[in-house]
């Protein structure tokens, strides 16, 4: 890990999609082995905290995204991040006393917490001058966020690679199909099997009003009903990204959550969110998965979602988002 320069810290119930746009983003600029985020750079069997404790001792700036759940609020709980084992506190802490360059990324709008609210050995990141993101200016914010790194860490190096096989499987498969293409030019002209005509290459199929994703990146509102009693929720929907890719945040219960799985394609969006149900307290709490596709139809979002797992069976629920114009 000697060559790690940014280490991203985020809570995935808080920011996961967020984290994720990022580290691409900032991959293709600094080089992915650079970066360091727990879903690529933990392998199995690895423990957590102490992978952690060596990439953000190894780094020279930690990121710290911060949401509207970054503290991990629990109805009749402290926050988790007042746990001594709680992951992103003890990044932070790591960060902040091995005396790192430590950022708070404050996302669309998430007000940067007091040092009443963070245990102390987290307290002087209050005092930190923070950074914001949003995903109305993402582009614009991401400019500003490289010239502030490479005023720390200086222009990336020369011959810095976007991308590696090792984070990016995508990568090697699109490899090993060019591979395969020129063998089977070769094979043609050798006469090892008949020449066909070479079929074009066609790019990830997105619908054509979304193409340009001005249409679709922003913030989205529906009024949801859920298919139990008084359950009518108003929920937001905040999408980033270009071409097929998908990013962001879709709230379940009014509480935001980081998309997983995100594409957009002919048939429209695809994502999926987590969230814990309980029926008694913590140790009975379950996780939910919420798969999320929706049709574009006249400027609306026409959405399907299906919930599954928790303690008990759910049945689709549709709804239709409209944009929010601000």
């Amino acid at each position: 890990m000697a060559d790690l320069q940014i280490f991203i810290s985020y809570r995935r119930d808080d920011s996961a999609g967020y984290a994720r746009a990022l580290y691409d983003e900032l991959a293709r600029q600094w080089g992915a082995d650079r970066i360091f985020i727990d879903v690529d750079d933990i392998s199995a069997g690895q423990s957590f905290a102490e992978v952690i404790r060596e990439a953000v001792i190894d780094s020279k700036v930690l990121l710290v995204l911060i949401g509207p759940r970054w503290r991990g609020d629990r109805a009749g709980q402290a926050p988790r991040l007042d746990d001594p084992d709680d992951l992103v506190r003890q990044e932070v802490a790591s960060g902040l006393a091995a005396g790192m360059q430590t950022i708070p990324v404050l996302l669309n709008g998430t007000p940067m917490p007091s040092a009443a609210q963070l245990p102390e050995p987290l307290r002087s990141l209050a005092q930190r001058n923070a950074f914001e993101l949003s995903d109305t200016r993402f582009a614009a914010d991401l400019k500003r966020l490289h010239a502030l790194l490479q005023s720390v860490l200086g222009a990336p190096q020369a011959g810095t690679r976007p991308q590696h096989w090792h984070h990016s499987p995508w990568l090697a498969a699109g490899a090993l199909a060019a591979l395969a293409l020129a063998l089977a030019a070769v094979a043609a002209r050798v006469g090892w099997w008949p020449q066909r005509p070479p079929a074009q290459a066609q790019a990830p199929s997105v619908p054509a009003a979304l193409a340009g994703r001005a249409e679709l990146n922003g913030t989205w509102q529906a009024e949801v009903e859920y298919d139990w009693p008084n359950s009518r929720t108003v929920e937001h929907f905040d999408f980033i990204g270009t071409g097929s890719e998908l990013f962001g945040s879709a709230s379940f219960l009014g509480v935001r959550r980081g998309l997983l799985e995100g594409r957009v394609d002919a048939e429209g969006l695809h994502f999926t969110t987590r969230s814990l149900e309980s029926t008694g307290g913590a140790d009975t709490a379950r996780e939910s998965l919420h798969r999320y596709r929706a049709r574009w139809v006249g400027g609306e979002l026409r959405f399907v979602m299906q919930t599954e797992g928790g303690s008990s069976p759910h049945v689709p629920v549709e709804f239709v988002a409209r944009r929010v114009v601000r």
